[in-house]
């Protein structure tokens, strides 16, 4: 038993890891491994990104009060366990990065495990049959219209859903004891204004479209 819970420990800790960081650090002995090895990285590619660009405007004394802060980077990584019943783990990462530019940007990823198998789930673990992404498709735009208490896409891409990518069923979603919720970063479904989009669709909709397996994790 000790055995079985030190190896699904360090199995879920690669895959926090790699979540957080990239699989790259999952070979360090302690997070503060990790973590010091992420920050060393970081560092040396904003110095490598930057520096050549800072002197040559330094040289020409075009870096003004006003224009140094194009030149602070900052990340910030946070992660949490958001869901854990059963045999079901959801574990969000969220990221804020700013690179220069008008504003940053923030990222969401979810990572689903079944414990029972000590794996991440992806979409083909729950859905069954070979159409069920378009059968997905067509709920998640059902769905988004009543969310948005409206009745066709256009009124939808009016509102500028899809204006910036196409809605897809995404690997990025999360499950929990109502349903599965798809997560939509900025950008991939709708511009940054709108920030990120998330469509929840409740397991009394696609219960006959989930495998037996998805069944038995949520009940």
């Amino acid at each position: 038993a000790d055995s079985f819970q030190k190896e699904l420990s360090d199995t879920l800790n690669n895959y926090f890891i790699t979540a957080c960081f990239g699989s790259e650090y999952t070979k360090e002995k302690s997070i503060e491994d990790v973590v010091n090895r992420y920050a060393k990285t970081y560092t040396e590619n904003y110095r490598k990104d930057t520096e050549p660009i800072f002197l040559q405007d330094n040289k020409n004394r075009e870096v003004e009060n006003g224009t140094k802060e194009w030149y602070f980077y900052t990340e910030n990584v946070v992660s949490k366990v958001q869901f854990y019943e059963g045999d079901l783990l959801v574990y969000r990462v969220d990221k804020d990065s700013y690179n220069g530019g008008a504003h940053g940007i923030h990222l969401t990823y979810f990572l689903n495990i079944d414990l029972t198998k000590s794996s991440p789930l992806g979409l083909n673990d729950i859905f069954k049959g070979d159409n069920y992404k378009e059968l997905l498709t067509d709920l998640l735009w059902n769905q988004l219209m009543a969310d948005n208490r409206v009745t066709t896409h256009e009124e939808l891409e009016e509102m500028g859903y899809g204006t910036t990518g196409d809605l897809v069923p995404s690997e990025n979603f999360y499950l929990d004891k109502g349903g599965i919720t798809f997560y939509y970063n900025v950008y991939e479904f709708a511009p940054y204004v709108m920030g990120p989009v998330e469509i929840r669709l409740p397991y009394e909709l696609i219960e006959r479209m989930i495998t037996v397996r998805i069944s038995h994790l949520i009940h």
